[in-house]
């Protein structure tokens, strides 16, 4: 059995958010913009301009996907750029 230090040890482990490095990430999160761009503006949901940052893009894309089920949510206290990058990235892979 368990002891206690050991057993909270098992469950803070768990709780943990680790990111597997993607050798291509850079140019899976560039295809996951130019797909999430497509993706909501053909649900009619949003126009994004010229002007919108890549930062802009990237969290509005998360966000939408999220909220349409298509992908996992990351826990609130773990988003960034450098998380909804990555999950963006995971996400561009699986479309082929």
């Amino acid at each position: 059995m368990l002891s206690f230090p050991a057993l909270f040890l098992c469950v803070q482990i768990s709780k943990a958010f680790i990111m597997k490095k993607i050798k291509n990430e850079k140019e899976l999160v560039k295809k996951a913009i130019a797909e999430g761009v497509k993706y909501g503006e053909a649900r009619g949901v949003v126009e994004f301009e010229p002007t919108d940052s890549a930062s802009e893009k990237i969290e509005y894309i998360y966000r939408l996907l999220v909220h349409d089920k298509v992908i996992q949510p990351i826990p609130e206290d773990k988003v960034s750029q450098q998380t909804m990058k990555h999950k963006l990235a995971i996400w561009a892979s699986k479309l082929g």
